[in-house]
């Protein structure tokens, strides 16, 4: 399944992000590019990291918050 259309990013790709160490929403932003663009994803994309993302410090990343006011 598609996460984020704007940039072709399918859920087996963040499972693939997840399990090689992404962490935050910012580092799976950069490693694949969900939620660059529009950030209409960002909700799914980070419910699929909740799992991994327990006892981490997220790492700012200032394009996801401009990508949110487009």
């Amino acid at each position: 399944m598609y996460v984020c259309i704007c940039n072709g990013v399918t859920d087996h790709q963040i499972r693939e992000a997840v399990a090689n160490g992404c962490r935050s929403l910012a580092e799976l932003t950069m490693r694949t590019g969900a939620g660059a663009s529009c950030g209409t994803c960002l909700e799914t994309a980070a419910a699929m990291l909740q799992p991994a993302h327990r006892d981490t410090i997220p790492l700012p990343l200032p394009l996801l918050s401009m990508s949110r006011a487009a």
